[in-house]
């Protein structure tokens, strides 16, 4: 899991406290506008939004910010008109003692965008929009917005909080809208990031605006980047925008996710960077040596039997809570649950080993007993997943493990060698599908 940069707080001319954060030391100024209710914090809890945001702060200077009535900021309805959102971005620039910055901005913080550049010109160096658009409703010129009666359905739907998250969700993220942990984060962020009666009064201050106006008055360069298969926002007006731009270029992009931070975001990282710096990033190294963990509660279907529906599941989510923030404390990368356990990986045995018996005697109290299975070795990262003949011999030594045990090769061993853990060997194993034996060690801390 990637962390983010501590939260500060500066005051807005009337008083009002907004939330923000900085990361990176680049030489662009680059203001990322969400679009969609923000939460500073929570925006780092998804590990794909991290990596996309630490990629952007590594050529940039990044400047986060919940607006009013978002997050981290001052909440509840404002009132406030979408001109207003404006002021924040301003307060914001002062407060970080930025004087000209470029901007990312995704869906409805494209169109704030543009209109901030629009309006001032002397504070903006480049916009870069991601599946925006310059207006909400639908007329004669413009046939890819809402319908008024869909504007209304919308409305009804926030007010009285019957609004479907998860086919929202659909939507909004097609490729990892089945994932259960984006779904997880999905749902606490939508609900923390803002409340009913705080989306409502968002919808009804953007609603009636439209930059069709003024498009021709954005003078600084901007790039427009589209998914083809967006659902959410269709990519025709992307193209009618940058028709209308006195100096933009348009860049159709494969795929049908809205948010830029899933799907393909090596693609819109590496246009964004060419774009705001003229130079193209250096590719990412694509196979790296890191140690891949297994986890497994014992007897798990025995248990969740014995206990019944409603308290296994509570029993899992504890489950859960334990994992994560173990992983979290020893910088471990959560990649996947895997029935009742996870797969995470770890950028060195010795942090494993520590985190692996940390789960064990944390869920040992809560009456849990899990086996854990690990090794160290080359594995291939494709976006947020790994795969490789690595994570298959982890996973061959977690079907070895005993009931409570952490089982690791001995290429765990041999690297941690001299670090205080005691190994009690389990002998050579042919495991499935892997050539050669291979030697297995219990690990413990020498303390346990």
């Amino acid at each position: 899991m990637r962390f983010g940069p501590p939260v500060s707080f500066t005051r807005d001319g009337n008083g009002a406290t907004l939330a923000y954060q900085v990361i990176g030391n680049g030489p662009v100024d680059l203001v990322f506008l969400f679009g969609w209710p923000s939460h500073v914090a929570l925006m780092w809890e998804n590990p794909a939004f991290a990596d996309f945001l630490h990629r952007l702060s590594s050529f940039s200077r990044l400047i986060l910010f919940d607006r009013s009535g978002n997050g981290m900021s001052d909440r509840g309805p404002t009132g406030h008109a979408f001109e207003d959102w404006m002021d924040d971005v301003r307060t914001v620039m002062a407060a970080v003692g930025s004087e000209r910055t470029a901007f990312f901005g995704c869906h409805l913080g494209g169109r704030l965008a543009l209109l901030f550049a629009a309006t001032h010109p002397e504070l903006t160096t480049a916009v870069v929009t991601f599946a925006a658009h310059p207006a909400t409703l639908r007329d004669d010129d413009y046939p890819w917005g809402a319908t008024p009666e869909e504007r209304v359905q919308l409305i009804e739907a926030v007010g009285t909080g019957a609004l479907d998250i998860d086919e929202l969700l659909h939507d909004l993220a097609p490729t990892d809208a089945s994932d259960a942990s984006t779904r997880r984060w999905w749902t606490t962020y939508w609900h923390s990031a803002a409340s009913n009666p705080e989306s409502l009064d968002e919808i009804t201050a953007m609603g009636p605006v439209d930059i069709r106006g003024v498009l021709g008055a954005v003078r600084a360069p901007t790039l427009v980047l589209h998914r083809g298969g967006d659902r959410m926002a269709d990519i025709r007006a992307s193209r009618y925008m940058a028709d209308r731009l006195a100096a933009a270029s348009f860049t159709e992009l494969p795929g049908d996710d809205h948010f830029p931070f899933l799907g393909d975001q090596d693609t819109v990282v590496a246009l964004t960077q060419e774009f705001l710096t003229g130079s193209m990033p250096t590719p990412e190294p694509d196979r790296v040596v890191l140690t891949v963990l297994f986890t497994d509660i014992v007897g798990s279907t025995a248990r969740a039997t014995e206990l019944g529906d409603r308290r296994w599941r509570r029993l899992l989510e504890e489950h859960d809570a334990v994992v994560r923030t173990n992983l979290a404390r020893f910088r471990g990368r959560e990649i996947e649950t895997t029935g009742d356990g996870f797969l995470a990986t770890f950028d060195g045995p010795a942090r494993a080993i520590r985190a692996a018996a940390a789960i064990r005697a944390e869920l040992a109290e809560q009456g849990l007993q899990i086996r854990i299975g690990m090794h160290t070795g080359e594995v291939e990262l494709d976006g947020d997943h790994i795969r490789g003949i690595a994570v298959h011999i982890a996973a061959r030594v977690l079907a070895l493990a005993g009931d409570a045990e952490i089982l690791c090769s001995r290429t765990v061993r041999d690297l941690v060698a001299g670090s205080g853990f005691r190994f009690t060997p389990r002998g050579s194993h042919r495991l499935k599908g892997v050539p050669d034996e291979w030697e297995l060690f219990a690990a413990a801390l020498t303390t346990g």
